[in-house]
C-alpha cells in the first residue's frame, strides 16, 4: 500500500488560509466521485479531525484524512490515489510571502489542486479560503501584515440604515429577518414537575413506586424539574403621524410575535385596533396591507393612556397577566401625563415586565424628558432603541 511520501524535502505547511470545513466537504467530493463511499457522517468526522491538531505536514494531513474518512481496507488504494491527485498534482503556487520576508526556515507553501477541467484563478482552490494578507500600506515593511477588513453584506449594511431612508422592498426582505431570529421566547414556569434525571427535586411517588420492586428500598432515586410554559407576549404599535416612517417596519415586528409564539398585538393612535388574527395570515404582504386597511384612524393623533387603559379593561386585558408587555412609540401624547402614570401603574401590577421600544432612544445624549415618557419611564424594565431593523433584531433575539 503506498503511504504519504517521505524525503528529505523541507517541511510543507498546508492548508494555511483554507476554510478547513469547506476542503473537508470538497476533499469527500472527489472520493465519492472515485468510488469510496464518504457520506455527512465521514465529512462531519473529517471536519472534526482538522480542526483536532496541527496540520504542519503532508503526513499529518494524510493520516488525520485517512483515519477520519477510510472505513474498509479496500478502500485504501482508492484513497491513496486522490490524496496523491489532490495533493501532488498542482504547479508550485506563488509563495505567500516575498523572498527577502521573514519566516520559519525550511517552510515551503504547497498549493492543493483543483479539477484538471475548471482551473480557477488564484491557484485553483476548488474550496474557499480566508482573506489574504496583506500589506498595512506600500511603504511598510512586509512583515507588518494585516487582514483585510471584511464589509458588511448588502442585507446587513440595511439593517442599519434608518425606517425612512428604504423602499417596500428593502423593508419586506429584512422583515424575513425578524422571524429567522425570533428563535428565544420567554418562559414561566408553572406549578407542574417533569421526571428529569438532572433535576433538582426529587420525585417521591416516583421514587416510592420504584422502591416497591426492591423490597421498599429506595435504590432508585427519580428526580423531577418545573415545566416551564411559554410566556406570552402583548405588544402596543403606535402609527401616529409621529410614528409614520417606523409604522410598516412595527407591523412587521408584531406580525413575527404574531406567528411565531404567542401574543396579542394592537396598534393605536386615537382608538386601539386588535391585530392579531390579521397579522397572522400566511402571506406576509397581504397580512400587512389588510393590517394598514384596518387601523382607520392611522397617522393622526395619539392618546397612550387612552388606549393603554381600553386595553386593561377590556376582555383582552387578562392576556396581560403575567406577559411580557412590549409598547412601541416615541413617547408624543395628548393625554395628560397624570393619566398615563395611572395607566402604567395599573400594567406594572399585571405585567410581568414592561418593555418601552423608542426610536429616538438610540440618538447621542437621548433622555426621557417629554412628559409621556417621563412618565412612563419609571415602571418600564427596559427601554430599547428602535429606529433600524438592526435594532428590532436586537429585541427579538433579547
Amino acid at each position: 500500500m503506498p503511504g504519504p511520501s517521505r524525503g528529505a524535502e523541507p517541511t510543507p505547511v498546508l492548508l494555511r488560509g483554507v476554510d478547513r470545513a469547506a476542503f473537508a466537504v470538497a476533499f469527500a467530493a472527489k472520493l465519492r466521485a472515485a468510488g469510496l463511499a464518504a457520506g455527512l457522517t465521514e465529512v462531519d468526522d473529517l471536519i472534526r479531525a482538522l480542526a483536532a491538531g496541527p496540520l504542519d505536514s503532508r503526513d499529518a494531513v494524510y493520516w488525520t484524512t485517512r483515519v477520519a474518512v477510510v472505513r474498509r481496507h479496500a478502500d485504501l488504494a482508492t484513497f491513496d490515489r486522490v490524496f496523491a491527485a489532490v495533493f501532488d498534482a498542482a504547479p508550485p503556487a506563488a509563495p505567500a510571502r516575498d523572498a527577502g520576508a521573514p519566516g520559519r526556515s525550511g517552510e515551503v507553501h504547497v498549493p492543493v489542486a483543483g479539477a484538471a477541467d475548471r482551473p480557477a484563478e488564484g491557484g485553483g482552490l476548488p474550496w474557499a479560503t480566508l482573506p489574504p494578507a496583506v500589506a498595512v500600506d506600500e511603504a511598510a515593511n512586509d512583515s507588518e501584515l494585516r487582514l483585510p477588513e471584511l464589509r458588511p453584506s448588502a442585507l446587513a449594511a440595511l439593517a442599519g440604515r434608518p425606517f425612512e431612508e428604504l423602499d417596500a422592498g428593502q423593508v419586506a426582505l429584512l422583515a424575513a429577518s425578524l422571524r429567522a431570529a425570533l428563535t428565544r421566547w420567554p418562559a414561566r414556569r408553572t406549578r407542574r414537575h417533569a421526571t428529569d434525571p438532572s433535576g433538582r427535586r426529587v420525585a417521591l411517588r416516583a421514587t416510592i413506586a420504584q422502591a416497591r420492586r426492591t423490597a421498599w428500598e429506595p435504590v432508585t432515586v427519580v428526580r423531577e424539574r418545573p415545566v416551564r410554559r411559554p410566556r406570552r407576549v402583548v405588544m402596543l404599535c403606535d402609527v401616529s403621524e409621529s410614528m409614520r416612517a417606523q409604522a410598516t417596519a412595527y407591523l412587521h415586528l408584531m406580525r413575527a410575535f404574531a406567528t411565531v409564539g404567542e401574543a396579542e398585538v394592537f396598534a393605536f393612535a386615537t382608538t386601539l385596533t386588535r391585530l392579531t388574527p390579521v397579522l397572522r395570515q400566511t402571506s406576509p404582504r397581504a397580512a400587512i396591507a389588510q393590517a394598514t386597511e384596518a387601523v382607520t384612524d392611522r397617522f393622526g393623533g395619539t392618546r397612550i393612556a387612552t388606549n393603554l387603559a381600553a386595553l386593561l379593561d377590556s376582555h383582552h386585558g387578562n392576556a396581560l397577566r403575567g406577559s411580557v408587555a412590549v409598547i412601541a412609540s416615541d413617547g408624543w401624547d395628548s393625554d395628560p401625563p397624570e393619566r398615563l402614570t395611572a395607566a402604567m401603574q395599573r400594567l406594572r401590577r399585571r405585567a410581568y415586565a414592561i418593555l418601552w421600544l423608542n426610536p429616538r432612544a438610540g440618538a447621542p445624549g437621548f433622555r426621557p424628558t417629554v412628559a409621556a415618557m417621563a412618565a412612563a419611564f419609571p415602571y418600564c424594565d427596559r427601554l430599547l432603541p428602535a429606529a433600524t431593523f438592526a435594532d428590532l433584531i436586537e429585541v427579538v433575539r433579547g
